[in-house]
């Protein structure tokens, strides 16, 4: 076999090993956006429960459960982007979390065995969506650094590849809690 040929098929097997690599990311951060989407998923399925389970009593609070349930709606629209999910996500997150700070206020809410429930149920699916976002974002990083790394980034450009955003944390939630603050209200 002459030197050419050789290095011909050696250039057209790491060609085919970057393309292969690309499209993988590409699809594992589909994939993983995927599982964080069926956690959202599940989140948004519990919400109508816990309002439904704290309305009579929050009374107070009425504009904070209407704010959860516009923003349940607006996540289960058809079509819509993953960074408009990423932004609703953030939005239901901070809402549910008031929520929770909320039922505190009310002794006989605490104690309802429903309300418990609930709480222990969103409790887990929030550990399985910091869990999936931690394993998106990842995944994310892993497929932005392949198309900004050289060689592969000519090759993801030729691709059409654009780079994914990443779920962040609000402005709110970089905040240090105030515990005495809470312990007020």
């Amino acid at each position: 076999m002459s030197t050419p040929l050789i290095i011909l098929i050696v250039l057209a097997i790491i060609l085919v090993l970057m393309y292969n690599s690309l499209v993988a990311k590409k699809n594992q951060v589909e994939n993983i956006f995927a599982s964080v989407d069926t956690q959202l998923k599940k989140r948004y399925d519990l919400i109508p429960n816990l309002v439904a389970s704290v309305s009579k009593y929050m009374d107070h609070e009425k504009s904070l459960l209407e704010e959860v349930t516009k923003l349940r709606s607006e996540a289960n629209r058809p079509n819509i982007s993953d960074k408009q999910k990423m932004n609703l996500d953030a939005k239901i997150t901070k809402a549910l979390g008031s929520i929770m700070i909320a039922v505190e206020n009310y002794p006989d809410l605490k104690a309802n065995e429903n309300v418990m429930h609930l709480q222990r149920s969103l409790n887990e699916v929030e550990e399985q969506i910091a869990a999936a976002r931690r394993a998106y974002n990842q995944a994310v990083t892993d497929y932005n650094n392949a198309l900004e790394m050289i060689p592969t980034n000519i090759m993801a450009s030729m691709m059409g590849y654009k780079e994914k955003d990443v779920f962040e944390i609000t402005e709110d939630e970089r905040k240090n809690v105030n515990v005495g603050e809470l312990f007020s209200k």
